[in-house]
């Protein structure tokens, strides 16, 4: 039986949030994150990371539920921005899990085969919550944590940046942590 990997936990979160489709761009970057959804889910390949996300963005919105988009590093990861930005205005449900480079560069500002200074920092300005994967240990809580906040009142996107050497860590999909009680929706107090 093959080893699971960080592919297989992102389908067994999906698979938890309802979501049968995901949309994204093939890259070396994230190729255990589409190779997991492909063989598992229904993988979508696109041609650009605004779509993905646009794409993830109106699929959940049709289907009342949450949307899913894979994206490169860097560059891939800065073209979904704008795509990220209207998932944020309306407050829909996009998760975006987008690819890093190796752990061991991250933060050392070599430019590291498409590495961008404070990718994190870039979706936090366009996400409702955005967290990067630190090791292979703590990969389910980021993922849980991501869909917690997706499924939460405010809605909005949550994205994910997974380092590469950490998406081919092993994984045990089963240990993914249970989601949080969803809070009641804040309603105004009556005059």
């Amino acid at each position: 039986m093959p080893q699971h990997n960080g592919g297989d936990l992102l389908v067994a979160l999906l698979r938890d949030l309802g979501v049968d489709t995901v949309f994204g761009v093939v890259s070396v970057h994230n190729l255990p994150l589409v190779e997991a959804t492909g063989r598992d889910l229904r993988f979508v390949p696109v041609r650009h990371e605004a779509t993905a996300v646009n794409a993830a963005d109106g699929h959940g919105r049709a289907r009342g539920g949450i949307g899913c988009a894979l994206t490169s590093t860097g560059t891939g990861a800065g073209n979904a921005a704008g795509s990220l930005i209207e998932s944020l205005a309306t407050g829909s449900r996009v998760l975006h899990v987008t690819g890093q480079i190796d752990s061991r560069h991250l933060g050392a500002g070599r430019g590291y085969i498409h590495e961008t200074r404070d990718q994190l920092g870039m979706l936090r300005a366009v996400s409702a919550h955005a967290a990067t994967v630190p090791d292979a240990a703590r990969a389910a809580r980021v993922l849980r944590d991501a869909a917690d906040q997706l499924l939460g009142p405010a809605g909005g996107p949550a994205s994910v940046e997974w380092p590469i050497d950490l998406q081919y860590a092993p994984q045990d999909p089963a240990a993914l942590p249970a989601a949080r009680p969803t809070p009641p929706p804040v309603r105004p107090a009556p005059d």
